[in-house]
């Protein structure tokens, strides 16, 4: 069962990582209220989404041994 949860929480990552990616590539202008988000942080939540995305992955494949 813990296995289910981290191949889902990977797959959660890696999209996020790849939308972000996308965004940041793209130069999609983004705000949060009247405050614009600067690309960079894309970026940065890409490589961190990613991050956690092979940590999950990981995570499976031990678990499943």
């Amino acid at each position: 069962m813990k296995d289910n949860y981290a191949l889902v929480s990977g797959s959660v990552f890696a999209i996020i990582a790849a939308l972000q990616a996308i965004r940041a590539v793209l130069q999609v202008p983004a705000q949060i209220g009247s405050q614009p988000i600067p690309v960079w942080v894309s970026w940065l939540a890409a490589l961190i989404g990613g991050s956690l995305c092979v940590w999950a992955f990981r995570t499976a494949r031990q678990v499943r041994g």
